[in-house]
């Protein structure tokens, strides 16, 4: 099994791992970044206090509303980015060490090229996997009524049963719902600001590698020399890697989650958005700068738990295959001898 096969299996499982256990904070974040009417943007409920009023009004399962083609696109996007980040990381690595062999360099990775090989695996990822994420959005903020308000809301008894047996909003109506408000290329809606994000990811691994490699050149030339990074200084660096790429990106997340929700037609000209250049200049004229960063701080704790579990886990997996598969390459060894 090569090296690249290794990373992107344990990205897409440590993906998975670290989606179920944020799941919910993405669902409010993403609730948080679509919502356009003033009057609710002020009430400025808290990261909890929106997640008990989800769960009152239209029941639990909304909280994880869209979990299912979330986490095939998480093992997807996660699987892709991993198998590609270690492919083009190779490339980069050899071309380094040739540097250094002509005397020029030291042989490793710079920072600059750390961008470049993360910012290509992310391109090739946005890509590929855009139309599960705008599936993913549509189903977390498709908002559920509760019996009584659809009770309320119909005339004839009738119209009343068909609104209380109403199936639920599942995969099919989203992925129809898009493609009836603009085809095909409807499930590509939100890719330009999507590949810009690919910096979030670029920044993120930038700071990250910065950061193990500085640790662990620390150790080596401390006491605790051959002592691999825990789990844990994984955890704490995937943390402070992603709360910085994060911070930077925020503006471009909520932009793309604006143009993936469902589009107001014929209603208020001020919620519906033909591009991203005119969502930028709409939520600029009526919502002011705040505007882009709604949600920020329920992002954030989603985002950095989410990526420092990711980290953690996927690191854990790695070395366990490669645990696993050095074992296995011993055992041939010895029954041939």
């Amino acid at each position: 099994m090569s090296d690249a096969l290794i990373n992107g299996l344990a990205g897409a499982g440590g993906g998975i791992i670290a989606q179920l256990i944020t799941y919910p904070l993405q669902t409010v974040n993403t609730r948080q970044q679509t919502e356009r009417d003033p009057r609710k943007a002020k009430r400025k409920l808290g990261t909890v206090e929106q997640m008990i009023q989800v769960v009152r009004q239209e029941g639990w399962d909304r909280l994880y509303g869209g979990l299912t083609p979330s986490l095939v696109g998480t093992a997807a996007s996660q699987g892709v980015y991993y198998y590609f980040y270690q492919i083009f990381r190779n490339r980069a690595e050899l071309a380094a060490l040739e540097r250094k062999k002509k005397g020029v360099g030291d042989g490793s990775v710079g920072m600059f090229s750390s961008l470049v090989v993360a910012a290509l695996s992310g391109c090739v990822n946005v890509l590929l996997t855009n139309p599960i994420w705008v599936i993913v959005t549509r189903m977390q903020t498709h908002i559920k009524k509760s019996e009584n308000n659809q009770v309320k809301s119909v005339a004839s008894e009738n119209t009343i049963l068909a609104a209380v047996e109403a199936p639920p909003y599942g995969t099919n109506h989203a992925i129809q719902e898009v493609y009836d408000e603009a085809g095909v290329w409807g499930f590509w809606r939100g890719v330009f600001p999507t590949l810009i994000m690919v910096s979030n990811p670029s920044i993120q691994f930038m700071l990250y590698e910065t950061f193990l490699k500085k640790l662990r050149n620390r150790r080596a030339s401390s006491k605790k020399a051959g002592k691999d990074v825990s789990a844990l200084e994984i955890f704490l660096l995937g943390a402070l890697a992603k709360l910085g790429a994060t911070v930077v990106t925020y503006p471009l997340l909520v932009v793309k989650a604006r143009l993936q929700a469902k589009q107001v037609i014929g209603g208020d000209k001020r919620h519906h958005y033909k591009g991203t250049a005119d969502a930028i200049m709409k939520m600029i004229r009526y919502e002011g700068f705040y505007g882009f960063y709604k949600g920020m701080g329920t992002k954030i704790v989603q985002s950095v738990l989410a990526a420092a579990v990711l980290f953690m886990v996927k690191e854990e997996l790695v070395r366990g295959a490669r645990w696993l598969l050095t074992k296995d390459k011993n055992a041939v060894r010895l029954k041939l001898s």
